[in-house]
């Protein structure tokens, strides 16, 4: 099993919280590598919210292959940070680290965000088949407000050698996985959390459902949906299909990956649609084991459960920050001063929802809707 950290808070944080919090809960993951997803930053990056972020790593030759294509592609690069990566014992560094911050193209920069987006998506996608064959250039999110850090090693090692303990990064949102490496090889492509166009997901779990979701998302003839290096992919990319592209609310994310029986339904007064969706979207139902924490472009946070409820999951903190973690004992390393009577521990018809700001906790159960 993986282990998931992800905090959501009103006020700037630093990772750290979220590496430490790992630590805590180190029996359930391996040390062979860590995600990092961060969202609404902080610091240097606080000004900069409008422009688009791309995140990655390069080889020497692969800097010069990224900045020559982005040039070509029109985007002028504003603002460059990069992690002061420091020797640590069992992390191999790769090259060059980088978040790089962009203003849009001229002709873009009146379009609307969804023409932008569009944009973003295919800029990345081709940097990753720039680089992808020789390993020499990585990019793991291209999109405003957003920087994402991957590498493999020890959680906590890997963040002191990003150099994360000295506050050099802050953002309100942190997602965090440690990954327990099971199914693949170890490969950065492969590492949770998993980010498309302003949605966000790690999963701790086994998706043995994996094929025919992929299959069905494939044939949706969207260029995000692709790669999938990890099974686990797969659930930012239904939440992004769900939610984006057919528009529906998240809560029917819920009901899509783990639909109800039919006679389940009865208290639901969008039984009828349920029932479509149920018929339209079957090949999208999960199998699990599988608990799955994520982030709407909005700002919202979410945690819910596959129906067999076979993965660890809690949510709690106070107004103003919420922890949703794998264990218990993660949520009492970043908020120990709260009530813990009412820590929230989702079960299998439970989506938790935090509101963006972390001002408010809602569990929306799909029996009642």
């Amino acid at each position: 099993m993986c282990r998931l950290a992800a905090i959501t808070s009103n006020k700037y944080f630093s990772p750290m919280e979220n590496i430490l919090a790992l630590e805590t809960m180190k029996e359930g993951h391996d040390g062979s590598g860590l995600g990092l997803v961060l969202k609404d930053l902080g610091g240097e990056f606080e000004e900069l919210k409008q422009y688009p972020i791309l995140s990655g790593i390069c080889t020497g030759n692969g800097v010069s292959m990224l900045d020559q294509f982005m040039e070509a592609q029109g985007f002028k690069l504003m603002h460059v940070w990069t992690p002061a990566t420091k020797p640590v014992a069992g992390i191999t560094p790769r090259g060059h680290y980088f978040a790089k911050v962009y203003d849009y193209p001229v002709h873009f920069r009146r379009r609307n965000q969804a023409e932008k987006d569009t944009l973003l998506l295919n800029t990345r996608l081709a940097l990753r088949e720039l680089g992808e064959k020789d390993g020499s250039i990585f990019v793991f999110s291209f999109y405003p407000d957003v920087i994402s850090l991957k590498e493999v090693g020890d959680p906590l090692q890997v963040g002191e050698f990003f150099s994360l303990d000295k506050d050099i990064v802050k953002a309100k949102i942190v997602l965090a996985q440690g990954r327990q490496n099971t199914n693949y090889a170890i490969y950065l492509y492969a590492c949770h959390p998993f980010f498309l166009q302003g949605y966000c997901t790690m999963t701790n779990g086994e998706n043995t459902a994996f094929v025919p979701i992929r299959e069905f998302l494939l044939s949706r003839n969207f260029p995000g949906y692709t790669g999938y290096n990890s099974d686990s992919e797969v659930f930012a990319h239904i939440l992004h299909y769900t939610t984006r592209q057919l528009g529906y609310p998240l809560t029917y994310y819920k009901d899509v990956i783990t639909p109800l029986k039919n006679a389940e339904m009865d208290n639901r007064p969008d039984k009828e649609a349920l029932l479509l969706i149920k018929q339209s979207l079957r090949p999208l139902c999960i199998d699990g084991p599988n608990c799955v924490i994520g982030f709407t472009p909005e700002g919202s946070c979410f945690m819910l459960q596959d129906s067999k409820k076979l993965r660890p999951g809690v949510v709690g903190g106070v107004k103003g920050k919420y922890a949703l973690m794998s264990e218990e004992c993660g949520v009492n390393r970043v908020i120990p001063d709260r009530d813990r009577s009412t820590d929230i521990f989702p079960m299998k018809y439970d989506m938790v929802i935090v509101k963006p700001q972390a001002e408010e906790v809602q569990v929306w159960n799909q029996l009642q809707g």
